[in-house]
C-alpha cells in the first residue's frame, strides 16, 4: 500500500526538493521528540522539533532546534531582533499554524513566520523534521530547509 502524503510532502514535491519520508508508531501516546528519533534509527541531534514563539512586538517566530535541547529564550530573542520572546500557548498552536502539538513542521504552516534553525544543523548532510502529522517526519538537506522556508541559522539551542 502507498504510504499517504502529508502536506509537507505534497509543498516539497512542488518544489522539487529532495526528501524522505518516514512513519513510526505513536499509539503508546509517546511523542517526544527523543522517542521519534530512536524508533526512526536517527541520532537525536539531527533530528529537530519546531519551537513557535512571540516576541514583545506580538510578532510569531518559529525556531527549529535540535530534539535534545532546549530553546535558549536569550539567544532566540536576540537572533529574532526581539527584546525578549516566550512560547506560545499550546492552544494557540493550531489556530496560528494549521498543526497540532507533535506534529508542528517548519514548512507549510498557515501563515510563513520568520524562521531560525539551530547552527548545528548547519553542518549536517541531512536533518530530520516533523511532516507536519504526529508520527510522520521527512529528513532533508538543512539547506534545502532554510531555502524553502526562508530561514537562517542561528546558535538559539541550549
Amino acid at each position: 500500500m502507498a504510504e499517504e502524503k502529508t502536506n509537507v510532502m505534497r509543498l516539497l514535491d512542488q518544489k522539487k526538493v529532495a526528501y524522505v519520508p518516514h512513519q513510526y508508531d505513536v499509539s503508546d501516546g509517546a511523542l517526544d521528540g527523543v522517542t521519534a528519533a530512536r524508533r526512526l534509527g536517527v541520532a537525536p541531534e539531527t533530528c529537530f522539533k519546531t519551537l513557535v514563539t512571540v516576541g514583545t512586538s506580538k510578532k510569531n517566530h518559529v525556531f527549529v532546534i535540535p530534539v535534545e535541547k532546549e530553546l535558549d529564550l536569550k539567544a532566540a530573542a536576540k537572533a529574532a531582533g526581539e527584546k525578549s520572546i516566550e512560547m506560545i500557548k499550546q492552544a494557540q498552536l493550531l489556530p496560528l499554524t494549521g498543526y497540532v502539538h507533535g506534529g508542528c513542521s517548519p514548512i507549510g504552516m498557515k501563515k510563513r513566520f520568520p524562521t531560525v534553525i539551530d547552527a548545528s544543523a548547519e553542518g549536517l548532510a541531512e536533518m530530520t523534521v516533523s511532516a507536519g502529522k504526529v508520527g510522520r517526519q521527512v529528513t532533508l538537506s538543512p539547506q534545502d530547509l532554510a531555502a524553502f522556508v526562508g530561514a537562517e541559522f542561528a546558535a538559539v539551542a541550549k
